[in-house]
């Protein structure tokens, strides 16, 4: 298991300057935004010029780039709003090609016009996981192409909000290259330490086998979010966990300040 963190936790737009912090800071991979190559994250091209400075930035640092963040709302009341996420997610997948990264990390949205990670009341109606869905295999098809996998990721305030969720959806699409991102801090809101533990254990085993990389975020009992190793998510319990399903992946964690990032790694790479 590879310990990591997201690339956007430490500022910059110059990959080299951002990829070697991430090094600093103990970590040996990370899931990279395009912002930190001064694009925005969801850009309208990729030039040639920014692929070429990413890699060389990730072979100086010696820092893989294990995920690549494509999100945007699978979900938004707007069609037109979807139909331009999609066209910006193509470019990222193609990114993630050319930058020989597997994943792209998807937000499968929700009705909330304003915040793809805001809930609204409209996300339990099935037009809702019909639009997301629809957006998916559009997602997947393009993704096949470039030979990258899309892992979806359960969020209390989107569509696919549990590990339930996410196999059912892997289900319904029946392709290979859907996966998991499971962050045991998002997949419930307020809980005591051990009813965190048996939500998490039980995501776990509802997902294993198609976890492609795992997040290390974690929240207090009354349910704002904290730094790994703060709040009430027990870690050595998760990872433990993720082991005996055979995942020896990323964990890679976010939610925190570049000032606490060494801490962190510390932290996890102490667990696996």
């Amino acid at each position: 298991m590879q310990v990591g963190v997201f690339a956007k936790t430490f500022p910059g737009t110059e990959p080299a300057g951002v990829l070697a912090s991430v090094r600093d800071a103990g970590f040996a991979v990370t899931q990279f935004n395009l912002a930190c190559a001064g694009l925005p994250s969801m850009p309208d091209a990729v030039p040639d010029e920014a692929i070429r400075t990413i890699k060389a930035a990730a072979e100086a640092s010696g820092v893989a780039l294990v995920a690549l963040s494509g999100t945007y709302n699978m979900a938004h009341p707007d069609k037109a709003v979807r139909h331009d996420g999609l066209r910006r997610l193509a470019l990222v997948i193609e990114a993630a090609a050319r930058l020989s990264t597997p994943l792209v990390t998807l937000c499968t949205g929700t009705r909330n016009p304003d915040d793809q990670w805001a809930h609204h009341p409209d996300n339990a109606d099935p037009s809702a996981w019909a639009d997301m869905a629809r957006q998916m295999e559009k997602a997947l098809e393009i993704a096949e192409r470039h030979g990258v996998d899309l892992g979806i990721e359960p969020e209390q305030a989107n569509i696919v909000t549990s590990a339930a969720d996410a196999t059912r959806l892997i289900a319904e699409m029946g392709s290979k290259r859907l996966r998991v991102v499971l962050d045991p801090a998002n997949l419930f809101e307020q809980a005591d330490a051990a009813q965190a533990r048996a939500i998490v254990a039980d995501a776990v085993e509802r997902t294993a086998g198609h976890v492609a990389m795992a997040h290390a975020k974690d929240r207090f009992a009354d349910a704002r979010f904290a730094t790994a190793g703060h709040g009430v998510v027990d870690f050595a319990d998760f990872i433990t966990r993720l082991k005996r399903t055979g995942f020896d992946g990323p964990l890679v964690t976010h939610g925190l300040s570049a000032e606490e990032a060494p801490g962190v790694a510390r932290f996890l790479k102490g667990l696996v």
